[in-house]
């Protein structure tokens, strides 16, 4: 990331310390209600970009690891939480196929150019099984032109499209390429009941008409 931690530690404060509490309700939901599909309970899982861990925290795996730069990140991570504060588009402290899964969410923008996303799928190529799955989700630069410029620390504008051709050239196989999933983006929005949560992810007609952010599954060969 382009980004120093420190800076990271003060941007990310001002920007979710007000909404925790609300996004930790929302990721239970869409851990269990959505995500645990792809996910078995004896899964090792890695959250890339894991921020304050509301998946990570959330999913049911055997497994769990999490990467950030953020040095207030393992402050909010649960105890079985195992952290790896480094540069992702780095060599991973991990051996090669050992994850089952890398999940990342509004994490990919963040980086500082292509270049570095590339390296950075590379490490999750390698480091998954065979039959591994990465599971990724962000803002939609199609259906959000201006507004995918209004956080200070968005660099790189992809697409289902442009982050599934991406996936393909490093090796993946794609499972899902979903262009429209959630809204944009829980800060400054007002909290909706979840039982309304639970029933827009049962019914993807929905989506058309307020997903701003695309979600992308690719599979590692076996």
């Amino acid at each position: 990331m382009s980004e120093a931690p420190a800076d990271l530690q003060r941007l990310y404060h001002r920007r979710f310390s007000q909404t925790a509490a609300c996004r930790h309700r929302v990721w239970k939901v869409l851990a269990a209600s959505f995500f645990s599909r792809w996910i078995a309970p004896d899964a090792a899982v890695l959250d890339l970009g894991c921020g304050y861990g509301e998946f990570i925290n959330n999913i049911r795996a055997k497994e769990k690891l999490a990467m950030d730069l953020n040095p207030d990140a393992p402050k909010h991570l649960a105890r079985e939480v195992r952290f790896f504060e480094q540069d992702c588009s780095g060599t991973w402290p991990l051996a090669e196929g050992t994850l089952d899964v890398v999940f990342t969410s509004n994490f990919f923008e963040h980086l500082p150019d292509k270049a570095s996303l590339k390296r950075t799928l590379k490490q999750a190529f390698r480091c998954l099984k065979p039959g591994g799955k990465l599971i990724a989700m962000g803002p939609n630069i199609k259906y959000l032109p201006g507004r995918y410029w209004d956080f200070f620390d968005h660099h790189t504008p992809l697409t289902e499209l442009s982050l599934g051709e991406a996936l393909e050239v490093e090796g993946f196989l794609l499972e899902a390429v979903v262009p429209r999933f959630l809204p944009y983006t829980l800060v400054n929005a007002l909290e909706i009941p979840l039982f309304l949560l639970r029933l827009y992810l049962k019914l993807p007609w929905l989506w058309r008409f307020k997903g701003r952010q695309f979600l992308v599954v690719g599979v590692k060969p076996g």
